[in-house]
């Protein structure tokens, strides 16, 4: 696949996805919003084009493009077996989820990236943008994790880029502040993350933050025993956030950037 039709899908299904979520939150949303929506849109959107042009300056190739050249050269477990493309597909996609599972409880686990990430953790309210805010230098350690994650592996270049549109749009899924049936919610989660399961993580009580770190399958948190089905107090009555950062005038672009910086 040529890299502009690669970002044709990308940028479609990415705006596809946060436009059908933006309008669910407006038609039924499951919480009340409780800070300034405008503001924390505009700094959560401001923070994506940040992280990619971050990407992009950073990395002089992508995950992708690594991909195939781990498979003209022979690197990685799959390039080593004889397996049909499909079956290598589902494989390297379970494979990439499973890692980005553990690469969220060690940024939770390790004091240095847990200053990368409390950044995302630092949005008062929940919706479809806090499934992109995200710090660039997170993003940055993520997109090495992945990139050696290929090499490893040997991760063709089709399941490279159905994971990365699968991940942002479950990000974009499971952060929105939409209202699922109750029904529907229990027969997804045997499948997906959801907007109820995952809010969970982000609530202030510690205990329940270091819960639910899946984004797309439910499973590991299932078998590695992480999985807390409801808050404590209730989605309708749980806070949202850190317990360090409950100023939103504190909480600017500028400020944000330098969280990683700041001591607790």
């Amino acid at each position: 696949m040529t890299v502009p039709a690669e970002q044709v899908i990308r940028v479609t299904l990415f705006a596809g996805v946060l436009l059908l979520v933006a309008l669910w939150e407006a038609i039924a949303p499951r919480r009340p919003r409780r800070d300034n929506r405008n503001k924390r849109w505009c700094i959560n959107i401001a923070l994506a084009v940040i992280d990619t042009t971050a990407v992009r300056f950073l990395f002089p190739i992508l995950p992708a493009a690594l991909s195939q050249m781990a498979e003209t050269r022979g690197w990685g477990l799959l390039n080593q077996v004889n397996l049909p493309l499909w079956l290598a597909i589902i494989f390297s996609v379970i494979i990439l989820d499973f890692i980005i599972y553990l690469q969220h409880r060690l940024f939770h686990r390790a004091p240095l990236l847990w200053r990368l990430h409390r950044m995302h953790h630092t949005d008062l309210d929940l919706d479809v943008t806090s499934g992109i805010r995200f710090h660039p230098l997170e993003i940055a350690v993520s997109t090495g994790i992945k990139m050696a994650a290929v090499i490893l592996f040997g991760i063709p270049a089709p399941a490279v880029l159905i994971f990365e549109v699968t991940l942002n749009a479950c990000s974009l899924f499971n952060h929105g502040n939409i209202r699922l049936h109750p029904a529907l919610d229990r027969r997804l989660r045997l499948f997906m993350v959801t907007p109820d399961m995952h809010r969970v993580h982000h609530s202030t009580i510690v205990r329940e933050t270091n819960s639910n770190f899946g984004f797309n399958l439910p499973w590991w948190d299932h078998l590695c025993g992480t999985y807390r089905p409801q808050p404590e107090k209730g989605h309708l009555d749980m806070t949202i956030g850190l317990k360090e950062y409950r100023d939103p005038r504190q909480l600017t672009l500028f400020r944000l950037l330098h969280l990683p910086f700041t001591p607790r």
